[in-house]
Protein backbone atom coordinates (compact mmCIF):
# COMPACT_ATOMS: atom_id res chain seq x y z
CA UNK A 1 0.00 0.00 0.00
CA UNK A 2 1.55 3.44 -1.09
CA UNK A 3 -0.30 5.57 0.95
CA UNK A 4 -1.96 5.12 4.57
CA UNK A 5 -3.99 7.86 6.47
CA UNK A 6 -1.73 9.06 9.99
CA UNK A 7 -3.61 10.65 12.49
CA UNK A 8 -3.02 12.08 15.73
CA UNK A 9 0.48 13.26 16.34
CA UNK A 10 -0.73 14.92 18.97
CA UNK A 11 0.79 18.32 17.85
CA UNK A 12 -0.44 21.62 16.86
CA UNK A 13 0.33 20.44 18.85
CA UNK A 14 2.09 20.73 17.70
CA UNK A 15 -0.54 23.81 18.41
CA UNK A 16 -2.25 25.94 16.70
CA UNK A 17 -6.20 25.89 17.21
CA UNK A 18 -7.48 22.76 16.78
CA UNK A 19 -11.34 22.92 18.16
CA UNK A 20 -10.27 26.94 18.62
CA UNK A 21 -6.56 27.36 19.60
CA UNK A 22 -3.76 26.32 21.89
CA UNK A 23 -4.11 23.54 24.20
CA UNK A 24 -6.02 21.53 21.86
CA UNK A 25 -4.22 21.41 18.73
CA UNK A 26 -4.52 20.44 15.50
CA UNK A 27 -4.51 16.41 14.83
CA UNK A 28 -5.08 16.12 11.55
CA UNK A 29 -1.71 15.78 9.25
CA UNK A 30 -2.90 14.45 6.14
CA UNK A 31 -2.30 11.49 3.75
CA UNK A 32 1.46 10.37 4.11
CA UNK A 33 3.62 7.60 2.35
CA UNK A 34 3.79 4.22 3.77
CA UNK A 35 7.09 3.94 4.35
CA UNK A 36 9.14 0.73 5.06
CA UNK A 37 12.29 1.58 7.83
CA UNK A 38 12.19 5.69 8.45
CA UNK A 39 10.66 8.82 6.90
CA UNK A 40 11.52 12.37 7.84
CA UNK A 41 10.08 15.60 6.75
CA UNK A 42 8.53 19.01 7.61
CA UNK A 43 4.73 20.26 8.06
CA UNK A 44 3.64 23.66 7.62
CA UNK A 45 0.09 24.64 9.17
CA UNK A 46 -1.80 27.63 9.10
CA UNK A 47 -5.16 28.19 11.38
CA UNK A 48 -7.14 31.43 12.12
CA UNK A 49 -10.17 32.60 14.34
CA UNK A 50 -12.27 35.30 15.11
CA UNK A 51 -12.99 35.59 18.70
CA UNK A 52 -15.09 38.20 20.72
CA UNK A 53 -17.79 37.44 18.44
CA UNK A 54 -20.99 39.18 19.19
CA UNK A 55 -24.38 37.97 19.76
CA UNK A 56 -26.02 36.35 16.90
CA UNK A 57 -22.35 36.45 15.25
CA UNK A 58 -21.92 40.28 15.23
CA UNK A 59 -18.50 41.82 14.62
CA UNK A 60 -17.74 44.69 17.28
CA UNK A 61 -15.06 46.47 18.62
CA UNK A 62 -13.83 43.44 20.90
CA UNK A 63 -13.72 41.44 18.00
CA UNK A 64 -10.30 39.86 17.92
CA UNK A 65 -8.70 38.02 14.81
CA UNK A 66 -6.31 35.07 15.70
CA UNK A 67 -3.68 33.48 13.68
CA UNK A 68 -1.78 30.22 14.37
CA UNK A 69 1.16 29.47 12.38
CA UNK A 70 3.25 26.21 13.16
CA UNK A 71 6.34 24.55 11.49
CA UNK A 72 6.78 21.25 12.36
CA UNK A 73 9.77 18.82 12.10
CA UNK A 74 8.51 15.06 12.31
CA UNK A 75 10.08 11.82 11.84
CA UNK A 76 8.51 8.27 11.88
CA UNK A 77 10.37 4.77 11.97
CA UNK A 78 9.10 1.25 11.48
CA UNK A 79 10.58 -1.02 14.65
CA UNK A 80 9.29 -4.10 13.04
CA UNK A 81 6.54 -4.38 10.38
CA UNK A 82 3.72 -3.87 12.80
CA UNK A 83 5.07 -1.54 14.93
CA UNK A 84 5.76 2.67 14.53
CA UNK A 85 6.99 4.83 16.26
CA UNK A 86 6.50 8.75 15.69
CA UNK A 87 7.82 12.31 17.08
CA UNK A 88 6.92 15.82 16.42
CA UNK A 89 8.58 18.79 17.32
CA UNK A 90 7.12 22.31 16.35
CA UNK A 91 7.85 25.78 16.40
CA UNK A 92 4.91 28.23 16.33
CA UNK A 93 4.19 31.77 15.07
CA UNK A 94 1.14 33.09 17.14
CA UNK A 95 -0.58 36.16 16.29
CA UNK A 96 -3.32 38.56 17.73
CA UNK A 97 -5.12 42.05 16.21
CA UNK A 98 -7.70 43.71 17.37
CA UNK A 99 -8.44 47.54 16.28
CA UNK A 100 -4.97 48.28 14.53
CA UNK A 101 -3.25 46.56 17.48
CA UNK A 102 -1.28 43.51 17.14
CA UNK A 103 0.39 41.17 19.22
CA UNK A 104 2.62 38.67 18.67
CA UNK A 105 4.32 35.03 19.95
CA UNK A 106 6.34 32.81 18.89
CA UNK A 107 8.68 30.04 20.12
CA UNK A 108 8.72 26.76 20.27
CA UNK A 109 5.58 24.20 21.28
CA UNK A 110 4.83 21.01 23.03
CA UNK A 111 6.69 18.08 21.41
CA UNK A 112 5.03 15.29 21.23
CA UNK A 113 5.42 11.04 20.62
CA UNK A 114 3.62 8.31 19.15
CA UNK A 115 3.68 4.62 18.73
CA UNK A 116 1.61 2.35 16.41
CA UNK A 117 0.47 -1.29 16.14
CA UNK A 118 -1.21 -2.81 13.36
CA UNK A 119 -3.73 -5.04 13.71
CA UNK A 120 -4.68 -5.97 10.39
CA UNK A 121 -2.55 -5.80 7.42
CA UNK A 122 -4.61 -7.80 4.44
CA UNK A 123 -4.00 -8.08 1.01
CA UNK A 124 -6.01 -10.41 -1.86
CA UNK A 125 -7.53 -10.40 -5.01
CA UNK A 126 -10.90 -9.46 -5.70
CA UNK A 127 -12.52 -9.79 -9.19
CA UNK A 128 -8.99 -9.33 -10.40
CA UNK A 129 -8.25 -6.36 -8.59
CA UNK A 130 -5.90 -6.06 -5.35
CA UNK A 131 -7.85 -5.71 -1.76
CA UNK A 132 -5.84 -3.95 0.73
CA UNK A 133 -6.87 -3.09 4.31
CA UNK A 134 -5.20 -2.17 7.31
CA UNK A 135 -5.98 -1.31 11.03
CA UNK A 136 -3.74 0.17 13.60
CA UNK A 137 -3.90 1.68 16.92
CA UNK A 138 -1.80 3.36 19.10
CA UNK A 139 -1.29 6.31 21.66
CA UNK A 140 1.07 9.44 22.14
CA UNK A 141 2.34 11.12 24.34
CA UNK A 142 2.60 15.44 24.27
CA UNK A 143 5.41 16.83 26.57
CA UNK A 144 5.13 21.20 28.32
CA UNK A 145 7.86 21.77 26.42
CA UNK A 146 6.11 25.03 24.73
CA UNK A 147 5.83 28.17 27.10
CA UNK A 148 2.54 28.38 29.02
CA UNK A 149 1.81 32.23 30.69
CA UNK A 150 -0.96 32.10 33.01
CA UNK A 151 -0.97 35.77 32.77
CA UNK A 152 -2.29 35.45 29.25
CA UNK A 153 -5.22 32.84 30.20
CA UNK A 154 -8.84 34.32 30.30
CA UNK A 155 -9.77 36.79 32.61
CA UNK A 156 -13.20 37.15 32.22
CA UNK A 157 -16.26 35.20 30.57
CA UNK A 158 -15.78 37.01 27.21
CA UNK A 159 -12.13 35.45 26.66
CA UNK A 160 -11.24 31.88 25.91
CA UNK A 161 -7.68 30.75 26.66
CA UNK A 162 -5.82 29.86 23.42
CA UNK A 163 -3.27 32.50 23.12
CA UNK A 164 -0.52 29.86 24.28
CA UNK A 165 2.02 28.22 22.92
CA UNK A 166 1.95 25.19 24.80
CA UNK A 167 -0.67 23.72 27.05
CA UNK A 168 1.19 23.61 30.09
CA UNK A 169 0.44 19.77 30.92
CA UNK A 170 1.05 16.28 29.98
CA UNK A 171 -1.30 14.95 27.88
CA UNK A 172 -2.28 11.78 25.78
CA UNK A 173 -3.90 10.46 22.68
CA UNK A 174 -5.00 7.27 21.65
CA UNK A 175 -5.69 6.72 18.38
CA UNK A 176 -7.31 4.39 15.64
CA UNK A 177 -6.90 4.49 11.82
CA UNK A 178 -8.52 2.28 9.38
CA UNK A 179 -7.34 2.01 5.52
CA UNK A 180 -8.86 0.27 2.54
CA UNK A 181 -7.99 0.45 -0.84
CA UNK A 182 -9.37 -1.93 -4.25
CA UNK A 183 -6.55 -1.17 -6.54
CA UNK A 184 -6.12 2.62 -6.78
CA UNK A 185 -9.73 4.05 -5.40
CA UNK A 186 -8.82 4.02 -1.53
CA UNK A 187 -11.04 5.31 1.86
CA UNK A 188 -9.64 6.01 5.48
CA UNK A 189 -11.34 6.24 8.62
CA UNK A 190 -9.56 7.25 11.63
CA UNK A 191 -10.20 8.33 15.21
CA UNK A 192 -8.59 10.37 17.73
CA UNK A 193 -9.18 10.98 21.45
CA UNK A 194 -7.25 13.49 23.44
CA UNK A 195 -6.31 13.31 27.51
CA UNK A 196 -5.40 16.26 28.90
CA UNK A 197 -4.34 16.73 32.39
CA UNK A 198 -4.38 20.09 35.00
CA UNK A 199 -1.15 21.99 34.79
CA UNK A 200 1.15 23.73 37.44
CA UNK A 201 -1.46 26.49 37.16
CA UNK A 202 -4.42 24.34 37.57
CA UNK A 203 -6.29 25.41 34.55
CA UNK A 204 -7.33 22.03 32.22
CA UNK A 205 -7.90 21.76 28.59
CA UNK A 206 -11.11 20.21 27.61
CA UNK A 207 -10.26 16.79 26.10
CA UNK A 208 -11.25 16.20 22.43
CA UNK A 209 -12.34 13.43 19.66
CA UNK A 210 -11.91 14.01 16.45
CA UNK A 211 -12.83 11.53 13.44
CA UNK A 212 -12.30 11.89 10.02
CA UNK A 213 -13.59 10.03 6.91
CA UNK A 214 -11.08 10.27 3.53
CA UNK A 215 -11.29 8.80 0.17
CA UNK A 216 -8.83 9.32 -2.48
CA UNK A 217 -7.55 7.49 -5.45
CA UNK A 218 -4.22 7.02 -6.72
CA UNK A 219 -3.09 8.36 -10.48
CA UNK A 220 0.23 6.64 -11.67
CA UNK A 221 1.90 8.97 -14.05
CA UNK A 222 5.19 7.13 -14.46
CA UNK A 223 7.12 4.71 -12.91
CA UNK A 224 8.06 6.38 -9.88
CA UNK A 225 5.15 8.95 -9.42
CA UNK A 226 1.95 9.01 -8.42
CA UNK A 227 -0.72 11.45 -7.54
CA UNK A 228 -3.53 11.27 -5.43
CA UNK A 229 -5.93 13.44 -4.80
CA UNK A 230 -8.58 13.21 -1.65
CA UNK A 231 -11.34 15.02 -0.33
CA UNK A 232 -13.81 14.19 3.01
CA UNK A 233 -14.94 15.26 6.38
CA UNK A 234 -13.22 16.18 9.44
CA UNK A 235 -15.60 16.78 12.35
CA UNK A 236 -13.35 17.53 16.05
CA UNK A 237 -15.63 17.80 19.66
CA UNK A 238 -13.99 19.84 22.32
CA UNK A 239 -15.53 19.22 26.19
CA UNK A 240 -14.84 22.57 28.23
CA UNK A 241 -11.69 23.49 30.25
CA UNK A 242 -11.39 24.00 33.79
CA UNK A 243 -9.99 26.66 36.00
CA UNK A 244 -9.17 24.97 39.36
CA UNK A 245 -11.75 22.69 38.82
CA UNK A 246 -14.02 25.50 37.77
CA UNK A 247 -16.05 25.06 34.14
CA UNK A 248 -15.23 27.80 32.02
CA UNK A 249 -17.79 28.77 30.01
CA UNK A 250 -16.27 29.94 27.04
CA UNK A 251 -14.15 26.92 25.75
CA UNK A 252 -15.09 23.54 23.49
CA UNK A 253 -17.63 22.97 21.07
CA UNK A 254 -17.90 21.19 17.86
CA UNK A 255 -16.91 21.48 14.48
CA UNK A 256 -16.98 20.02 11.43
CA UNK A 257 -15.32 20.62 8.20
CA UNK A 258 -15.01 20.14 4.68
CA UNK A 259 -11.19 18.73 3.35
CA UNK A 260 -9.60 18.47 -0.21
CA UNK A 261 -6.11 17.75 -0.60
CA UNK A 262 -3.41 15.89 -2.96
CA UNK A 263 -0.28 13.71 -2.58
CA UNK A 264 2.74 13.24 -4.58
CA UNK A 265 5.29 10.89 -4.30
CA UNK A 266 8.62 10.48 -6.50
CA UNK A 267 10.74 7.43 -5.46
CA UNK A 268 11.68 9.09 -1.98
CA UNK A 269 9.86 12.24 -2.08
CA UNK A 270 6.85 12.93 -0.70
CA UNK A 271 5.08 16.42 -1.10
CA UNK A 272 1.31 17.12 -0.20
CA UNK A 273 -1.32 19.65 1.34
CA UNK A 274 -4.65 19.88 2.36
CA UNK A 275 -6.98 22.67 2.91
CA UNK A 276 -10.03 22.52 5.30
CA UNK A 277 -13.28 25.05 5.18
CA UNK A 278 -15.64 24.89 8.73
CA UNK A 279 -18.68 23.58 7.16
CA UNK A 280 -20.83 23.95 10.93
CA UNK A 281 -19.76 25.03 14.12
CA UNK A 282 -20.31 26.38 17.60
CA UNK A 283 -17.27 27.18 18.92
CA UNK A 284 -17.15 27.93 22.76
CA UNK A 285 -21.00 29.16 22.79
CA UNK A 286 -20.73 31.29 19.51
CA UNK A 287 -18.06 33.07 20.83
CA UNK A 288 -15.31 32.06 18.54
CA UNK A 289 -15.78 31.59 14.93
CA UNK A 290 -13.37 29.33 12.64
CA UNK A 291 -11.95 30.41 9.49
CA UNK A 292 -10.38 28.27 6.63
CA UNK A 293 -6.88 26.32 7.16
CA UNK A 294 -4.30 24.10 5.54
CA UNK A 295 -1.53 22.11 6.05
CA UNK A 296 1.34 21.40 3.79
CA UNK A 297 4.45 18.74 4.09
CA UNK A 298 7.24 17.74 2.30
CA UNK A 299 8.78 14.24 3.38
CA UNK A 300 11.92 12.01 2.78
CA UNK A 301 11.66 7.99 2.54
CA UNK A 302 14.88 7.20 4.33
Amino acid sequence: MLFIFILAMTAPEVKACEICGCGIGDSYIGILPEFNKNIFGFRYRYNSMLTHIGVGGAITYLTTAESYRTLEAWAGINVTRNFRLMASVPYSFDERSNQGTTITKNGPGDISFSGFYQLIHSRKQVSGKLLVQSLWIGGGLKLPTGNYNPLSKATSAESANLFQLGTGSTDFTLTAMYDIRLQDAGFNLNGSYRINTVNAYQYQYGNKFSVSAQAYYKFKIETYLTISPNAGLVSEKGQQDTDHSIPVDISGGNLILGSLGAELAYKKIAVGGNWQTPLTQNLANGIIKANNRFMIHFSFLI
